[in-house]
């Protein structure tokens, strides 16, 4: 897995964790820098990039080399 998908990766678990404990009334975001912050701005933005990152590498449109490689055999083949 390339660097820049393995940071997108962590940034996905971050934002899915601020989802989940979303819905019990706590955005540990808004809690940490405040509702509406610059740096809170930055980091959904950071977040939705990351979405972005691993939609491009779900649908093949990214070329770097990890990705080019054959799966593992834990991992289904394409057909």
């Amino acid at each position: 897995m390339c660097m820049l998908r393995r940071i997108a990766s962590v940034f996905l678990v971050i934002g899915g964790l601020n989802w989940a404990l979303t819905s019990f009334g706590w955005n540990v975001v808004d809690m940490i820098f405040g509702a509406g912050s610059i740096i809170g701005n930055i980091i959904y933005w950071i977040v939705g990039l990351s979405a972005l990152i691993e939609i491009s590498h779900w649908i093949g449109l990214c070329k770097c080399d990890c990705c080019k490689a054959p799966m593992s055999p834990s991992m289904p083949m394409k057909k």
